[in-house]
């Protein structure tokens, strides 16, 4: 079952990765030519550029799916499960300070201060 699983995936990325390449290096060029040609007067480029482009931007920027970003949630996930309830606890008031020393102030503020009288 699981092979199968794998065996659909690999051949859906074989059919779909040539796509979105062209796809994308066609997006590139039709933007770099539409908008850079008249605004900044460069010189228009042709697919094959687009895509040389695309892949220059891909070895210096990283990659464009949210894959890294995936992975960090999965990796806080994880590390809230492994957390005993003190640790999160902890955690929960770091996290709390933090935001308050940005200006932050949860909902609940409102009504300590009002009951306290030390609102302004």
């Amino acid at each position: 079952m699981k092979q199968l699983f794998w065996a659909r995936r690999i051949i859906l990325f074989i059919l779909i990765a040539p796509v979105a390449v062209f796809i994308f290096g066609g997006i590139l060029m039709l933007l770099w030519n539409n908008v850079l040609v008249p605004v900044l007067h460069v010189s228009t480029i042709t697919f094959w550029q687009g895509l040389g482009l695309l892949i220059l931007s891909k070895i210096l920027f990283g990659n464009f799916s949210s894959n890294g970003a995936r992975s960090d949630y999965y990796k806080q996930r994880m590390m809230w499960k492994n957390m005993t309830p003190e640790q999160k606890e902890r955690f929960k008031e770091k996290w709390k300070n933090r935001s308050q020393r940005w200006g932050y102030k949860p909902a609940d503020s409102d009504t300590e201060t009002e009951q306290t009288g030390t609102g302004s």
